[in-house]
């Protein structure tokens, strides 16, 4: 198949983030690669694949722009709140009946969704806080030392009153630095192990109770979904519960292996 010029630029763009970069663009479909790249062309002025190539290989800083770019990052607080609700549950239920409950963030990004585990922990009364150890994972080990510190400009942040409304006393978990940054409580940074773990080439994990792999599977290739998902469901015990974006769906292979425990808020339950 003949390929067209703009083709074969982002393909060459493509070719040497894979050969250069500490990034895997294969796992990634080629329309999320094309946008985050563009993105970047934007803003160093490049109108061409090209000459964009040129900067890339020149400009140490616009490598690590890209990097970050590329990484899949974008996260808030208790992110779709009826469904944390719903993990409220699942928490409930599960601290109820094990001593011990493993938690793990998959793709936890700058480690919002970790935190948000640990703080609906700690605030609920009928939640047993001592029960819940927290794992955090993700391929990016920059962002994941922006997550270890759990301290957020408020301009990256829009409306942290709003995003921990459903915590009966906010201030216990973060401290709010005026109206500039926030930073998360070491009570609650203590809750959560961060580690670098890569989904699809990474070494299996075992033993987790809950796992959580939300929005990231809508940027990966169709051909990597599965690898993922055979990730997941290996790391959970019998009857443990898998959670995935609202834009997200259970390939067909893996549908034998869940029953839906809330099938609006893609919470599933191990079978």
């Amino acid at each position: 198949m003949n390929r067209t010029g703009t083709d074969r630029g982002l393909s060459a763009v493509i070719e040497y983030i894979d050969d250069s970069m500490a990034f895997e663009p294969s796992s990634y479909n080629e329309s999320y690669l094309d946008r985050r790249i563009s993105a970047r062309m934007r803003r160093t002025d490049c109108s061409a694949y090209t000459g964009y190539l040129d900067v890339l290989s020149t400009d140490g800083d616009e490598r690590e722009a890209l990097l970050d770019a590329l990484s899949i990052n974008v996260t808030s607080f208790f992110r779709n709140p009826e469904v944390w609700e719903r993990l409220r549950d699942v928490l409930r239920e599960l601290t109820a009946s094990k001593r011990t409950v493993q938690c793990w963030s998959a793709a936890c990004a700058d480690g919002r969704e970790p935190y948000s585990i640990a703080m609906l922990a700690r605030d609920d009364p009928e939640i047993r806080e001592q029960s819940v150890e927290i794992t955090a994972t993700d391929i990016d080990a920059e962002i994941l030392e922006t997550a270890r510190a759990g301290v957020y400009e408020s301009t990256r942040t829009t409306d942290i009153e709003s995003q921990l409304a459903s915590l009966s006393s906010p201030a216990k978990h973060v401290d709010i630095d005026g109206d500039r940054s926030f930073s998360i409580r070491p009570s609650v940074k203590r809750m959560v192990s961060f580690e670098q773990h890569d989904l699809i080439s990474g070494p299996r994990k075992r033993g987790y109770d809950l796992v959580l792999c939300r929005n990231l599977l809508i940027y990966i290739d169709r051909s990597y979904k599965e690898p993922i998902f055979g990730t997941l469901t290996s790391a959970l015990n019998d009857r443990g519960f898998l959670t995935i974006g609202k834009s997200e769906t259970l390939p067909h292979s893996f549908r034998e292996h869940y029953e839906a425990y809330d099938r609006g808020a893609h919470i599933y339950r191990r079978d």
